[in-house]
């Protein structure tokens, strides 16, 4: 592929790029012109990440094909989880509230959980009706997330403030020794659990579709420099959200739910094209194994800068979430221990997912 082919296909991260250094050159202006202005440019940068995100997530989508299942959903998941740490870590550098990590993960389980996965289920069970996966995975998933939430973010609320470096510590250990093993049962001898033989699979046919994008260097290189733009963004997207939301009444946790989301977008597209393409397994794979990764992962990392930082963030979550996440797990652990998804199981979840929001807007 051409310079010029390759520079059209990437165009919306040349206008995310262009759109940066924009928002370098004018955010003193901005700032100035009130938060009205404030918050035109945050929607304006919310909607360039989302743009760059997925162009991210494209890549990454196309190396999942190449090296296939359970390893394509592996890079699906961590690409998202990187670019939704980078924008906590830059977040949380700003006046950012000391609970937007605690939330920004609570939303992201309720999107992916009860969102994503409720969202897909319904609408391939309404066309397709039972669809089959392999119950290995959901299980594993489930269990392995109770786990990590329960360590990271309800057992904290018991934890004395003066030792909260000791549990900090731990809690970094913690995650780093359930990820490492969660990694070599996925991509090891437990394989089988988070893969599903489909009749008419049509893993070659979508090769060929994306050989003609460009090798895997390309793009790597291309999800490197898309998560570094992203960042840059990033740190506009913060000022101007903190300042446009000053005094304005919004709700606490409507940065962490923005946060979610823009990292959550493009599985949302990958995920109901596998569901209505009648592919669960890539579904179930993509909605909890993101669910995973971001309590697993992202709690170790921020962790790790209170810790160097020496400025503790809270992680206990509130009733009204622990709730929340109970009963979206006991919800998710019966639904998905049967082997088959339908538009009922795939409606319970979208009505927490609607509660969810319904809560967040009563800033709950």
């Amino acid at each position: 592929m051409g310079i010029a082919s390759r520079l059209k296909t990437e165009r919306y991260l040349l206008i995310a790029l262009m759109v940066g250094v924009i928002a370098f050159a004018s955010e003193h202006a901005i700032l100035e012109m009130g938060q009205t202005a404030a918050l035109i440019a945050a929607a304006a940068l919310i909607g360039t990440i989302i743009l760059a995100s997925m162009r991210v997530a494209h890549h990454a989508e196309i190396l999942a094909i190449k090296v296939g299942d359970p390893y394509g959903t592996m890079i699906l998941t961590l690409s998202a989880v990187a670019v939704e740490v980078i924008i906590l870590a830059i977040m949380m550098a700003g006046e950012s509230s000391p609970t937007l990590v605690r939330d920004t993960i609570y939303s992201a389980l309720m999107l992916d959980i009860n969102g994503i996965l409720g969202l897909a289920a319904l609408l391939g069970g309404l066309k397709h009706g039972e669809q089959p996966y392999n119950d290995n995975s959901g299980k594993t998933y489930g269990v392995m997330i109770l786990t990590a939430i329960g360590i990271s973010m309800i057992v904290p609320e018991f934890v004395p403030d003066d030792k909260w470096h000791y549990y900090s510590m731990f809690t970094i250990v913690a995650m780093i020794a359930l990820y490492g093993l969660f990694l070599r049962m996925q991509v090891g001898q437990h394989s089988y659990f988070f893969s599903y033989s489909y009749r008419d699979e049509r893993k070659a046919e979508g090769s060929e579709e994306h050989d003609a994008e460009g090798s895997t260097i390309e793009s790597i290189a291309t999800i490197i420099v898309g998560v570094v733009i992203i960042g840059a963004l990033a740190e506009f997207m913060s000022a101007f959200m903190n300042d446009g939301l000053k005094g304005t009444g919004a709700p606490i946790g409507l940065a962490a739910l923005v946060v979610a989301t823009i990292s959550a977008a493009p599985e949302i597209l990958t995920a109901l094209r596998a569901a209505l393409k009648n592919r669960m397994q890539a579904t179930v794979n993509i909605a909890m194994g993101a669910s995973l990764s971001t309590v697993i992962l992202t709690v170790p990392v921020m962790e790790g800068i209170a810790l160097y930082t020496g400025q503790p963030f809270i992680m206990a979550m509130t009733p009204v979430q622990t709730v929340m996440v109970a009963i979206t797990l006991i919800a998710a652990a019966i639904n998905l221990n049967d082997g088959e998804t339908n538009a009922i199981e795939g409606m319970t979840h979208f009505i927490l997912f609607a509660t969810f929001l319904m809560l967040a807007g009563l800033g709950l």
